[in-house]
């Protein structure tokens, strides 16, 4: 078994990172813990990068692999998915959460991907291109492409919300 530096260290400084990446990514917090858990499992039993930086993009690389694996394997499983509704008493909150999930949703898996590890778990630049195997000049492009898209995406569903009357607490704010 190969020794990974510094271990302890490894995990305190990516895991809060790590597992709000995969919550964001996968959409379940009880399988995003399982998915952190299993990243430093295979982090433990690996052979990380020397230097520090590198370590962090490593372990992202680990995560995201395994959401990939994750996500495809539940999309073989799952049969034709039909459209979420938010339930009647849903706190406005949660409704935000979910029309940013779906919103989330329509971009490009390394869209969506590079977003999240640049929003949620707070990677630099070098660190998203390490991770997903692009160059940085290739993530600035894609997070100034995805953030356009997403103003785009939520305005509109934010809108179509307002005309439909959005639901607070149970209530019809109409």
């Amino acid at each position: 078994m190969a020794h990974a530096p510094d271990a302890e260290r490894l995990y305190l400084s990516c895991q809060p990172g790590v597992l709000r990446y995969l919550t964001r990514l996968v959409g379940n917090s009880d399988t995003a813990r399982d998915l952190a858990q299993e990243t430093f499992l295979r982090a433990t039993r690996a052979s990380a990068p020397r230097d520090e930086p590198a370590q962090r993009a490593w372990v992202f690389r680990i995560a995201r692999n395994l959401a990939l694996n994750h996500l495809r394997d539940a999309s073989r499983q799952a049969s034709h998915a039909s459209e979420p509704t938010v339930p009647a008493g849903k706190s406005a909150t949660q409704e935000t959460s979910l029309v940013v999930r779906e919103a989330l949703a329509q971009l490009s898996d390394l869209d969506r991907e590079v977003f999240l590890l640049r929003e949620s778990a707070g990677l630099n630049y070098g660190e998203i291109a390490e991770a997903c195997g692009i160059t940085e000049e290739a993530v600035r492009a894609r997070l100034q492409r995805t953030r356009q898209a997403l103003r785009i995406l939520l305005a509109g569903t934010l809108a179509e919300e307002r005309t439909r009357g959005i639901r607070f607490s149970g209530r019809n704010t109409e």
